[in-house]
């Protein structure tokens, strides 16, 4: 582990990657790195970020999802303009015509 971060050091100041501070904070990189590393913690903040993002991104899709569908509901009744579909549903004008384009 030593070596592999000793190693990673070196390149990272031979590519220009944080030079100044890795050539001046060198052995204190080192010995942090080494010494305050904790794998499974840093496995638990990964899975974190992955889950937060995950539920982000499932979240808009939902929403997304129900948009359209009650944006197709009301285009199929044909008791509202496209405009105020697109203010219930809050997709644009655009998503409301191509909707309607493909509706069945």
């Amino acid at each position: 582990m030593n070596q592999a971060v000793e190693r990673a050091v070196d390149e990272c100041i031979q590519k220009g990657i944080l030079t100044e501070f890795l050539t001046r904070n060198r052995n204190e990189v080192i010995s942090m790195s080494i010494f305050e590393y904790d794998k499974e913690l840093e496995e638990k903040k990964l899975r974190k970020a992955e889950y937060e993002y995950g539920f982000s991104e499932g979240k808009k899709t939902g929403f997304q999802n129900a948009a359209m569908e009650t944006a197709r509901r009301m285009l199929k009744s044909n008791k509202l303009s496209l405009e105020d579909i697109a203010d219930f549903s809050g997709l644009s004008i655009d998503e409301i015509k191509q909707l309607q384009n493909t509706k069945s």
